[in-house]
């Protein structure tokens, strides 16, 4: 584990190499950024929430000339992490690394002090990636189909391992065991590194996680990838089926974005959003987040506000359709 997250990091490092706002609406801080920034995460690290941190927070250290740090947070479901960016002074020197968590977030816990889509301002796409479901190979099952048919036939011996309660591991586990009409425990970790983790060594025998964590994993061998979760094969494995072949009308993916306190004045979101749309718009960075399996998301913050929305209504249907809850 830790040679492969050195791995990562070394290939955000190589995002270095590339070329190359204020407190409240009080006044425009045309220095900014003018000392380091954090970048906050909800997980523990080795993630992909981690490594688009880093890879994103890399770039914008060598185009905005001050380090941006990644900060884990970790714990209920991403929710600490981002309840610290949301009471943060809205200046955009502490900014919130998110995804599809925060949305489904939005639906599954019924008491958070805080509204993701309200409280968190928009501030730059980073990218999307597929999921891919992935076993221990102990596990003797070598499709989605072997996979259905063992499970059934033990139910509730097999267990499903998550990234947390509420993330999109967890929606993604719970959907396909709707779906295909299995009984699976249901482990949940403090991010997707851990869980891989005990993956590895045969505590948890399955798990549905983002391409940029998993993928290192499975050049190695040490899971095996039954099938992507996007209805079209993913470029970086595709020998792999759709999981969907399977299971009809299954998909689930993820992307990845940057925010910012509420109140954080528009031309810090707009100097931040540019930096990262530059670094996006690069062949080198575009490079590395392909080996990652992930694509490339620019635009502006108002594009990253329709995604928001628009998944943050797709979440709660699939919270309210597959039942569901905190374990």
């Amino acid at each position: 584990m830790a040679a492969t997250r050195r791995r990562l990091l070394t290939r955000a490092a190589a995002v270095a190499a590339l070329p190359c706002a204020a407190p409240r609406h009080a006044g425009a801080d045309v220095t900014f950024p003018s000392r380091p920034v954090r970048l906050v995460i909800g997980f523990a690290p080795g993630g992909p929430m981690d490594i688009m941190a880093r890879l994103a927070g890399q770039w914008l250290t060598t185009r905005l000339g001050q380090p941006f740090v990644v900060e884990s947070r970790p714990g209920a479901g991403s929710n600490l992490g981002t309840e610290t960016v949301v009471r943060a002074t809205p200046d955009g020197y502490t900014l919130l690394v998110f995804g599809p968590v925060n949305t489904i977030n939005e639906t599954l816990y019924e008491n958070l002090p805080f509204v993701f889509s309200r409280d968190i301002a928009p501030v730059a796409g980073l990218a999307r990636v597929p999921f891919v479901m992935v076993v221990n190979p102990a596990l003797p099952v070598r499709s989605v189909a072997d996979l259905i048919t063992h499970a059934k036939a033990n139910p509730g011996r097999i267990a499903i391992a998550s990234a947390g309660n509420g993330t999109p591991q967890h929606a993604a586990a719970e959907l396909f065991k709707t779906m295909a009409g299995v009984e699976m425990i249901h482990v949940h970790y403090r991010g997707s590194g851990p869980a891989l983790v005990d993956l590895i060594g045969g505590q948890v025998q399955v798990m549905i996680d983002a391409m940029p964590s998993a993928i290192e994993h499975i050049r190695s061998g040490r899971v095996r990838a039954l099938a992507v979760t996007t209805p079209a094969r993913a470029e970086m494995l595709p020998d792999l089926p759709s999981l969907s072949d399977d299971v009809p009308g299954y998909e689930v993916s993820s992307w990845y974005g940057i925010g910012a306190p509420r109140g954080t004045p528009p031309d810090v979101t707009r100097r931040l959003n540019e930096a990262m749309n530059a670094g996006l718009g690069t062949p080198a960075l575009v490079q590395q987040l392909s080996g990652l399996g992930a694509q490339a998301m620019p635009g502006t913050p108002e594009d990253l506000g329709r995604l928001i929305a628009a998944e943050t209504e797709r979440w709660r249907r699939v919270v309210r359709d597959a039942t569901m809850r905190l374990d």
